[in-house]
């Protein structure tokens, strides 16, 4: 191992699940490293009410992804956790870990990156909002992809409250939709929860879901199981896996079309999997009524594409988000204008820029959780001088073959740009390890990235 006074210090931004796994991960390797999260309190997006604005928790919120799939590797969950927990119960796991490994002290709260230069030497310079400027060896984006809400253009005007779910709480916050028209937008996991949420009968007087097309909604269990607890095996051919997992769901569900649903003209797994035990059972039973695509807002309703028109109160936009790194003046780190992060080896290294990572930058199946967990043993051997990289050919290769491999299924939409097998992820990563720890032997396992003079903290 590479001494301690050689070993590049780093700025984490984020105090999230991406951020907090990756500290833990730099930890173990003794690598220094100060993390900067604008809330006062770590969790991110499942911190419920975080008052940096960046949590799309609602007060009802369950994960849809079941404890065991969650689990950190070198921290169980609860013996005593439901099959699904509560939002509140995976954010309590979140403080457990992060004082389990004694990370909060690592953490700066209320202190956001501002800007974040990439200097012509290498390195980083940090502005922070408290005016002061910091310099590091290395960087690691882990600010989320589920914050920068994202509304639609249409032709005219609304004249009743309008929402996204990001900022949904409850049936009455921010808007009361008791005995109110209401018209969720979008057919993904949040417009799932959110719909069967309002169209109970005691709370909204009519509730209405928008959808350009349909989609296959997987249900929660098989056999009294969570569905995702034995998935195929990530050695199994990619189109076998989907094959065989298209017939369980057709089997399982039937004909979306059965349940008053737009049906699909895709396969189950040509899309962003929908997760729902409740919201068939909803629409089947009338509780929810479909609407094609919006062709205009048209004062006190909605005129769809099919010509029909409804009178409403509330629209909750479930129209997901924006890819957004706020601290990057220079585009070359953004993501572009079709919701496109810059290409990155493994979905985590820009390459020709050895000191910069992305953390939890991807839409993973079955979870988000721990998936930047997985990507710290990269990030971590490599600052460690244990992992090197191929060489520049190799990488714009292997982005090539990963994207067209997790994403070439998939119908065009920038939900999709992001999208990834967590299963065959992991198993490919292990591979790429070993062989990465053998390149770093054979270089004599040097530093890729060295400490320079910093700005005393």
């Amino acid at each position: 191992m590479a001494q301690a006074a050689t070993l590049p210090k780093v700025c984490i931004i984020g105090a999230g699940c991406s951020g907090f796994t990756t500290a833990k991960r730099l930890k173990d390797y003794g690598i220094p490293f100060d993390v900067f999260e604008a809330s006062d309190n770590i969790g991110g997006n499942w911190y419920y009410g975080n008052p940096n604005g960046k949590s799309a928790c609602y007060q009802s919120l369950h994960i849809d992804t079941s404890k065991w799939r969650l689990a950190f590797e070198d921290y169980p969950v609860p013996a005593d956790w439901p099959v699904y927990p509560h939002h509140a119960q995976l954010l309590q796991y979140f403080h457990d870990y992060v004082d389990h490994f004694a990370l909060r002290d690592h953490i700066t709260f209320n202190t956001r990156v501002e800007n974040a230069e990439r200097l012509a030497s290498g390195g980083w310079a940090v502005t922070l909002s408290t005016g002061e400027t910091r310099h590091y060896d290395a960087l690691c984006v882990a600010n989320g992809h589920h914050w920068a809400a994202r509304i639609p253009e249409y032709p005219g005007a609304f004249t009743g409250a309008q929402i996204h779910s990001h900022n949904y709480r409850s049936p009455f916050e921010p808007v009361d939709c008791v005995g109110k028209r209401v018209l969720v937008v979008g057919m993904g996991n949040s417009a799932m929860d959110v719909a069967s949420e309002l169209s109970q009968r005691p709370i909204a007087s009519r509730l209405f879901v928008s959808a350009r097309h349909g989609v296959w909604i997987f249900p929660k269990y098989l056999k009294g199981q969570p569905i995702d607890k034995n998935p195929a095996p990530a050695w199994m051919p990619k189109a076998m896996r989907q094959w065989l997992g298209a017939r369980m769901i057709k089997g399982l569900v039937g004909k979306m079309s059965d349940y008053g649903l737009p049906e699909p003209t895709i396969g189950p797994f040509e899309s962003h999997g929908t997760v729902s035990g409740e919201f068939l059972v909803r629409a089947g039973s009338g509780d929810i009524a479909m609407k094609p695509g919006i062709e205009r807002l048209d004062g006190d309703g909605v005129v769809f594409t099919d010509g029909s028109r409804e009178q409403l109160d509330v629209i909750v936009w479930a129209t997901g988000y924006d890819i957004k790194f706020p601290f990057f003046s220079d585009p070359s780190f953004q993501a572009d204008a079709d919701n496109r992060p810059p290409p990155l080896y493994k979905r985590i290294m820009k390459p020709g820029v050895p000191d910069l990572f992305y953390m939890g930058l991807a839409q993973p199946l079955p979870t988000l959780v721990n998936f930047a967990e997985q990507q710290s043993k990269l990030v971590g051997a490599y600052l460690a001088g244990r992992y090197l990289p191929p060489d520049p050919a190799e990488m714009a290769r292997v982005i090539k073959a990963d994207e067209d491999y997790y994403t070439g299924q998939y119908y065009a939409a920038r939900r999709h740009t992001i999208q990834l097998d967590f299963d065959h992820y992991v198993r490919a990563l292990g591979k790429e390890l070993a062989k990465g720890a053998a390149r770093a032997k054979a270089a004599g396992n040097r530093l890729p990235v060295t400490a320079k003079e910093l700005q005393p903290a």
